[in-house]
Formats: C-alpha cells, sequence, structure tokens
C-alpha cells in the first residue's frame, strides 16, 4: 500500500468534481462505481486518476441502474462504496435507492444536480430536490446533505460515509453543475488527523462465524409477505429515523433574531442569499438569512422558530419551488406570509434578491 492520498492540510484551487474525488479518498473509500453523465464526469475521472495510487477500485457499468445496485452490492460485501450521478441518472438510481431505504443498507451518492425535466440541460439547476429527499416509492428514509462551497464538497462527502455507515440510512451530497465545474480555492486534510473518527466498513453478507453457534443469522428483506408485516418495518424505521434526526440535523443562520424579513435557500443559491443579506443589513434592512443544509430530514425545530419570529420569509431557489413545498410542508399551521423568486435551471445573482428584497419591504 502507497502512502496516505493527504497529508496534513493541504490549500488547493480545485474544481468541485476534483474536491469529490479527494474528499472520497480522504474518507477511505475502496471502491466507486458509476456511469457518465455530465455535469459529474470528472469525479469518476479524476477517481481513476487516484485511485491505483492508493489501492482504490473503480467499475464503469453499463448504465446507472447498474452502477446503484453494484454500489449497493459493493456495501453488502463490506466496502466503502459510492457513486455519482446527475439528472436522469438520479432518476435511474432511485430504484436501487429505495431498496437501500428499505434494506439498511449505507449507500452514498452524490448529486451534481443539472437542469430538467429529463435531459434538459448540462448546466446546473437546484430542480432534483424533491426526488433526492423523497425519490423512489418509500418514504424518503434518507440523509441529503446541500453544500453551497468546494470545502463543503470535500467536508460533507467525508461526513456522508460517517453518517451512511453509521446509521445505515442512504445519503447523498447535493451538489450542483456550477459547483461541480468552477474552481475555488479550500484546504483538504486527513480527517483523522482532525480528530475524526472514520466509520469502519462491515459486510452484511458473509460474516466471520458460524450461524447458531457464535454469530445470529442476519436476515436483510426488502419483499415482505403481509400488509401488516411490511407497516411493522415502516413504523420501526420511521420511530428510528425521527430518533436520530436531531443528531444529524445541520442548519446555517445568519441576522434571524430581529429580521422583519428572511431569505430561506440552499446550496449555491445560499452564497447569493448570505451576500444580499450583508447588503441589505449595512444599508439599514432589518434582513435575515436562514440556509438548511440537510434537507432529509429538515431542520424543522429551527425553521418553524425562525419563520414564526418574522414578519416574511422569502424562498429563494433555482428551481420552481421544491424548496418551497419543503418550507411549507414544515411550517404548517403558521400564518408567516411566504414570498418567492423561483427561477428554475438559472442561477440566482444576490442583486435580483436584493431587488426583490426592496420590492417587498
Amino acid at each position: 500500500m502507497t502512502e496516505k492520498p493527504i497529508q496534513g492540510e493541504r490549500k488547493m484551487f480545485l474544481t468541485g468534481n476534483e474536491v469529490v474525488a479527494w474528499a472520497a479518498l480522504a474518507a477511505k473509500v475502496d471502491i466507486m462505481y458509476g456511469y457518465p453523465i455530465t455535469p459529474q464526469n470528472e469525479i469518476m475521472h479524476y477517481w481513476t486518476r487516484m485511485a491505483p495510487k492508493y489501492g482504490k477500485k473503480f467499475l464503469q457499468t453499463e448504465d446507472e441502474l447498474s452502477a446503484g445496485f453494484t454500489t449497493i452490492g459493493g456495501v453488502l460485501a463490506g466496502k466503502k462504496a459510492f457513486t455519482a450521478t446527475a439528472g436522469p441518472g438520479n432518476t435511474l438510481m432511485q430504484e436501487p435507492i429505495s431498496m437501500a431505504e428499505m434494506m439498511r443498507i449505507p449507500t452514498v451518492v452524490v448529486i451534481q444536480q443539472r437542469g430538467g425535466p429529463s435531459t434538459a440541460t448540462v448546466i446546473y439547476s437546484q430542480q432534483e430536490v424533491t426526488m433526492t429527499t423523497y425519490g423512489g416509492n418509500g418514504e424518503g428514509f434518507r440523509v441529503v446533505y446541500s453544500t453551497a462551497t468546494h470545502q463543503e464538497l470535500f467536508d460533507y462527502t467525508i461526513k456522508a460515509f460517517n453518517t451512511a455507515w453509521k446509521y445505515r440510512f442512504p445519503t447523498f451530497v447535493l451538489g450542483d453543475g456550477y459547483q461541480a465545474k468552477m474552481r475555488e480555492s479550500l484546504h483538504i486534510y486527513d480527517p483523522e488527523e482532525k480528530g475524526i473518527k472514520l466509520v469502519e466498513p462491515t459486510p452484511t453478507l458473509s460474516r466471520p462465524g458460524q450461524i447458531g453457534v457464535n454469530r445470529e443469522p442476519n436476515h436483510i428483506r426488502n419483499t415482505y409477505n403481509t400488509e401488516e408485516e411490511l407497516y411493522q418495518i415502516v413504523m420501526g424505521y420511521a420511530k428510528e429515523y425521527a430518533e436520530i434526526s436531531p443528531e444529524i440535523i445541520e442548519f446555517q443562520e445568519q441576522d434571524v433574531d430581529d429580521a422583519e424579513i428572511v431569505i430561506v435557500s440552499h446550496g449555491v443559491v445560499s452564497r447569493a442569499a448570505l451576500a444580499a443579506t450583508q447588503e441589505l443589513r449595512k444599508a439599514g434592512y432589518k434582513v435575515g438569512y436562514f440556509r438548511p443544509i440537510t434537507l432529509r430530514p429538515f431542520p424543522t425545530e429551527r425553521m418553524r422558530a425562525v419563520a414564526a419570529n418574522t414578519k416574511k420569509l422569502l424562498v429563494v431557489e433555482s428551481a420552481l419551488g421544491q424548496l418551497n413545498k419543503l418550507v411549507l410542508n414544515e411550517i404548517y399551521g403558521l400564518t408567516t406570509p411566504i414570498e418567492t423568486l423561483l427561477k428554475p435551471g438559472v442561477g440566482v445573482t444576490s442583486e435580483e434578491i436584493v431587488t426583490r428584497i426592496k420590492s417587498l419591504l
């Protein structure tokens, strides 16, 4: 085995896709399974360029369905595995991810969102929020981190593997085409040198020992014989998911205590929202900023407290209300008015948000 891929802390100037590949190495990932689709292709390219130097593996599959299921297979074998995709590929991967939800397989998927519906554009959007948080034919027992910067892409890709393996729910890192392609500086590091303990993968199948002698049988199922049996399983998962959610939930906020209007955004759009908040504050406007980092589970308690303490919310996103639907669901029962700035598949600038806020105030 060659030396560790990252020693100490290094400042680098990378694309977002390069960042994901470095983060996967830092997280001690064993193998990536993938199928090419823009704008995530370079995750595969950089991984295959660097992985052999450190004894890691890669398998290109015939499509995204296969990429999802082979990732599950790697995890069942006890390997720390992941895949990455976008757009129509994310659509196809909802079938294996639903299976991972049902069988509690700690699968990690990186999404670099592109425009939709269907093939649409290869550039950028935030139109995969609904699919990533509640896709498939289940109840959305998954974790979704929405990143805004390259530093977060690195940090949360590492964290995603720990979250998935600790709680055994599928875990997504939700980026976008802008993050995938643009370059910016960040610090990469060995997480263990920073005191971050990496959760060790363990095999689900072919465990050591003899059943009935020194270990219990391991039943993994995604099909149940009766409605009542399925009901018991799903309700058990729901109870466990609710119990662990406070440990997973993350958010970011600024100037919300006295705000007359709070901007709610996520991902790369929140960079423009934060810049707009700071500009408006300097001009004397009482504006706040709230950003859910985990879109699933959603920071419901804090979102409700912020909404109850302000006169109005402005939801800003590069989709036609997918984040807004999450917000509406989580603050149901409150009477705080919600305004929107929705630009599906198009970037949002801080100037646009400033103009919209001034028109509302």
